[in-house]
């Protein structure tokens, strides 16, 4: 019998062993993985890895300030954008679990001021789904020239868009809107009577010992706050300025790495909801993008091998300097933080070669960004320069064409008024990505400004078809179908 016992724990100390020598190789793919990305410029920031609920990689990438060379670390403090979403929602919820509101009511019941003629129309859950029909208030024409820069209050804000016409009838389809969410943010004021930053604070942060997350004030000194960047081609700048009044409720957050991780731990208990509450967080209640949309998560089944699916739960954020992934996988306790600091940048991509890692699938390996060359060529060397370089460099197997990226070359130089050569670069995004309307939709809109209607009409349409929920090139569709576009 003792015989036994010893076999046995002998049998189990090895299998423990093998499971840590197997997550240590994970976690050097990984980190190997993450450093050719931050090699190649498409990757800045911090990265936390967990498995079976615990943490096999944390680690930071790039410079915090590059002006003082500082690294970016675990507890290095980033902008979350859409990520503050997720933590709306929860507030909402938590709310609705308390019985100090109802998601099936209209939003009137709980701001009698909001003009009643839309906001008799629109519920709670329909912010949450973001299926309001309420226009986004950040793809408002010059909305970064006009407003972006300037402090408001939640209520002189929410006067700038609730009087606008709906975009379709509330509940009838998804419209990613940053106007729901900030909504959502000052009726938490209005039924809490505490700011929305305040009762984060109480209700999450505190709670959970998040203690390196906040709402982020830039006139406030934050230890460990990672400075915003842009990428210019393969130039870094520092990236404009943006009130953080603005973004709010929809994406005011700051956090870091291992916080979120303790926020991932959270939401596999009941610390902050019941189960029936924590579970309405994740339902499909709406089809949107490759899947469905919750309450501030979007979820999706990715294929895993060839027989098997896996159920993911994740959200994105993007904010002027800074992008962010939190991924989950629930049914094995994985997580997946992404942090970085110098803008848009290809983190699905780095997320799905992670997921693949960890479950022992192939993956594609990192390459150069072809953009990040072309920018530099069509500004210096004009439209058929760049072309004739693209078409060059486009089988080359070490370069490879990112939509986001050329996405951003094009309307950098569509914004140093190189219109010629902004068309030539979301042209070949239309060859390389034909089944994206946002691509079309952006091609349309540099034939516009250079003042080919008819051209600009053809790739708008093609984008509304191939993304009936592009409620933005519609509109423009029907002004350019009256004449009113110049």
């Amino acid at each position: 019998m003792k015989k036994s016992i010893k076999l046995i724990a002998l049998f189990l100390l090895f299998q423990l062993s093998a499971l840590s020598t197997f997550a240590q190789d994970k976690a050097q793919q990984i980190e190997q993985l993450l450093a050719k990305y931050n090699e190649y410029g498409q990757f800045n920031g911090s990265a936390l890895i967990a498995e079976n609920g615990k943490v096999i990689l944390k680690k930071g990438f790039g410079s915090a300030n590059m002006e003082w060379n500082i690294p970016n670390q675990p507890d290095t403090k980033f902008r979350l954008g859409s990520i503050s979403k997720q933590f709306t929602a929860l507030l909402i919820v938590k709310l609705a679990e308390e019985g100090k509101l109802k998601l099936d009511v209209p939003i009137t019941t709980y701001l009698p001021d909001y003009p009643k003629e839309n906001g008799d129309k629109i519920t709670i859950h329909q912010l949450l789904t973001h299926t309001s029909g309420i226009p986004n208030y950040t793809s408002a024409p010059n909305f970064f020239k006009d407003k972006a820069r300037n402090p408001y209050t939640p209520a002189e804000f929410v006067k700038t868009f609730s009087s606008l016409p709906l975009e379709f009838t509330p509940g009838e389809k998804f419209n990613y809107s940053n106007s729901g969410y900030f909504l959502l943010g000052y009726i938490i004021e209005k039924i809490s009577k505490k700011t929305y930053e305040q009762y984060l604070q109480e209700t999450v942060f505190t709670p959970l010992k998040m203690v390196n997350s906040g709402y982020d004030h830039s006139d406030v000194i934050l230890k460990n706050r990672a400075a915003g960047y842009e990428k210019h081609g393969k130039q870094i700048v520092n990236a404009a300025y943006l009130d953080m009044s603005i973004p709010y409720a929809a994406g005011s957050l700051y956090s870091t790495v291992e916080d979120l991780y303790l926020w991932d731990q959270a939401l596999y208990t009941n610390k902050l909801l019941s189960q029936k509450s924590m579970e309405s967080l994740f339902k499909p209640y709406i089809k949107a993008w490759a899947g469905f949309y919750g309450y501030g998560w979007s979820t999706y089944e990715a294929p895993n091998g060839e027989n098997s699916k896996l159920n993911i739960i994740e959200h994105g954020g993007g904010i002027n300097g800074f992008n962010t992934i939190i991924s989950r996988i629930p049914a094995d306790k994985k997580l997946v933080v992404l942090l970085n600091n110098t803008g848009g940048t290809v983190l699905g991509e780095m997320n799905i070669a992670i997921r693949a890692i960890l479950y022992n699938q192939p993956f594609n390996q990192p390459k150069k960004s072809l953009a990040l060359d072309l920018l530099d060529i069509y500004n210096e060397k004009g439209a058929v320069k760049g072309t004739e370089t693209y078409k060059k460099l486009k089988n080359d197997t070490s370069y490879a064409v990112k939509e986001g990226d050329m996405n951003r070359v094009g309307y950098q130089l569509l914004q140093d008024g190189k219109k010629k050569e902004a068309i030539e670069v979301f042209k070949i995004n239309t060859e390389n990505f034909p089944k994206s309307g946002n691509a079309y939709d952006s091609l349309g809109e540099a034939y516009l400004a250079d003042g080919d209607k008819k051209s600009a009409i053809v790739n708008y349409k093609k984008s509304v078809e191939l993304d009936p929920s592009n409620e933005a090139g519609k509109k423009v569709l029907e002004e350019l179908s009256k004449g009113k576009t110049k």
